[in-house]
């Protein structure tokens, strides 16, 4: 029985064009960047969600909702 291997050609950084590499030079660090926005964007969506909970209208809405809901009949 012989076993036959199958070599992939996996292209080297030489094999790259110049075009190629300097569009994945330009990309570096771009996804750490949507990850920095996503987060201070997050954390402002959490500060302006913590102003609103606070407020004494809403505190008593929400209050009354969970009342009502853990009523029976």
């Amino acid at each position: 029985m012989t076993t036959t291997k199958t070599a992939v050609a996996c292209p080297e950084p030489d094999d790259r064009s110049q075009a190629e590499a300097d569009d994945r030079e330009s990309e570096r660090g771009l996804a750490t960047a949507e990850y920095a926005i996503a987060t201070i964007a997050a954390a402002g969506f959490a500060g302006v969600l913590t102003v609103i909970l606070r407020g004494g209208d809403v505190k008593s809405m929400l209050t009354s909702l969970v009342q009502s809901a853990l009523t029976i009949g």
